[in-house]
C-alpha cells in the first residue's frame, strides 16, 4: 500500500445474516433510538498552544481548524498519493485532538502521526484500553439523550466536554447523513453507567451489529471492505458525506483529491444494492463479484438482512458495492451470485436521519 503498511491484507465482505439484527433494532431506529458499544480505537494528539490542531490539520483531508474549538468532523489520513490509509471522526476540544478511528485502523493513525507530528509541537496517546465509546442512532435520539439526562451539543458537527454525576464524558453530535448521531466517549470503567442512564430513557441496547446495518443504511464506507488499498476519498463518497475539504490548507495525499475534483472523475463509486425478493436464497458467500451485460463491473462490499419491521425495503437483502461509474443508478446486475438493482445512497429508510 505504502512505506508505512507494504502489506495489507485483501478487503473482506462485511456481512450480516438474518440472526444478526433482531427485527425490533429497525423499529427502534424509526421510533425511538438505540445505543451500542462502537469497536473503535481512540488516539489523542496533544501538544502546547495550537500545535496538535495545526499538525492534524496538515494530515486530515477535512478542516478542523477553521469550525474552531468544538469541532467535531469526519475525514481519513492519506499516503501521499491520496490513498486512504484510515477513517474517523476527529473532535477539537482545546488543544488536543481526539482521533476515534475503526478498531483496524488504530495502528495505521498511531503510524502516521507517530512519523508525521514533530514531538516539540505535539505527541500521540492510544487511549483505547482505558476509553469506552458509545453511538447512539435512530430518529428520537435527541430526545432521548434528553430524557437520560445527558447533554447534546448546540449543533451538528459539535462536540462538547460535560460532567454527568460523577461521570466525565465527551458528546459529540454528527449531521443529517451518518450512522448515528450522538457519540459518547468516557473512561472505560464508566460505561456501564452510562448505558444504563441510555436504556432508562427508552433506548434499545443492541450490538455492534446494529451499527453496521444503520452504517450500510447509510452507505458509509468502512476500512477493510468498502475501503481497500488503492481506493481514493472521492470513490467512497467523500464528497457527500463531508469528509473532504477543497478549500483548507495543504495536507498529505492533497494534490491526487484535488487534481480529481477539479479536472477528473472518479471512475468507480460506492452504490447500493437491493437483491431482488424472488429469488428464496441468500446472496452467495465469499462471492463479491458485480457483472452487468456480462462485464465485471465491481464488488460487493458490505451485505445485511433488513428485518421485517414495515416498509418496502425491510425484509430484504441490501448491500453496497465499489462498480463502475457507467453502471447506473437502476441498472440490474448480478451481485455475490444473485440479481441486484443498484440505488443511490443513503437507502431510503427515515430511520437513519437524526430527530
Amino acid at each position: 500500500m505504502s512505506e508505512l503498511f507494504p502489506t495489507v491484507p485483501p478487503p473482506t465482505v462485511t456481512r450480516l445474516e438474518p440472526q444478526d439484527v433482531p427485527a425490533e433494532v429497525v423499529d427502534r431506529l424509526r421510533a425511538g433510538a438505540i445505543v451500542a458499544t462502537a469497536d473503535v480505537g481512540v488516539v489523542d494528539l496533544e501538544g502546547p498552544g495550537t500545535g496538535a490542531v495545526t499538525c492534524f490539520q496538515g494530515l486530515l483531508t477535512s478542516d478542523i481548524e477553521k469550525p474552531g474549538d468544538g469541532a467535531f468532523v469526519y475525514g481519513a489520513l492519506l499516503t501521499p498519493k491520496g490513498m486512504i490509509v484510515v477513517d474517523g471522526w476527529a473532535a477539537r476540544l482545546g488543544s488536543r485532538v481526539r482521533f476515534t478511528v475503526p478498531a483496524e485502523g488504530r495502528e495505521r493513525a498511531l503510524a502516521i502521526l507517530q512519523r508525521s507530528v514533530p514531538p516539540r509541537l505535539a505527541r500521540s496517546t492510544d487511549r483505547t484500553a482505558d476509553t469506552a465509546v458509545l453511538r447512539v442512532a435512530g430518529d428520537h435520539a435527541v430526545a432521548v439523550m434528553g430524557a437520560a439526562g445527558l447533554p447534546v451539543p448546540p449543533s451538528s458537527n459539535r462536540a462538547i466536554d460535560a460532567k454527568v454525576g460523577t461521570v466525565l464524558i465527551e458528546v459529540a453530535r454528527t449531521a443529517e447523513q451518518p450512522a448515528f448521531v450522538f457519540q459518547i466517549t468516557m473512561a472505560a470503567d464508566q460505561r456501564d453507567t452510562v448505558l444504563q442512564r441510555l436504556a432508562g430513557a427508552g433506548a434499545y441496547r443492541a450490538s455492534s451489529a446494529a451499527l453496521e446495518l444503520t452504517r450500510i443504511l447509510a452507505g458509509w464506507p468502512r476500512l477493510s471492505s468498502e475501503v481497500d488499498e488503492k481506493t481514493i476519498p472521492q470513490e467512497v463518497r467523500f464528497d457527500e458525506i463531508g469528509g473532504v475539504s477543497y478549500t483548507k490548507g495543504c495536507y498529505t495525499g492533497q494534490e491526487t483529491v484535488s487534481r480529481l475534483h477539479f479536472r477528473g472523475h472518479a471512475n468507480r463509486q460506492l452504490r447500493g444494492l437491493h437483491f431482488e425478493t424472488d429469488h428464496p436464497a441468500a446472496p452467495a458467500s465469499g462471492w463479491s463479484a458485480v457483472t452487468h451485460e456480462e462485464k465485471d463491473v465491481g464488488r460487493v462490499t458490505s451485505m445485511a438482512w433488513l428485518p421485517d419491521g414495515g416498509g418496502s425495503l425491510l425484509g430484504h437483502w441490501i448491500g453496497l458495492a465499489i462498480v463502475r461509474r457507467e453502471v447506473p443508478v437502476g441498472a440490474m446486475v448480478r451481485a455475490a451470485g444473485r440479481e441486484a438493482r443498484v440505488v443511490a445512497l443513503p437507502f431510503a429508510l427515515p430511520s437513519v436521519r437524526p430527530a
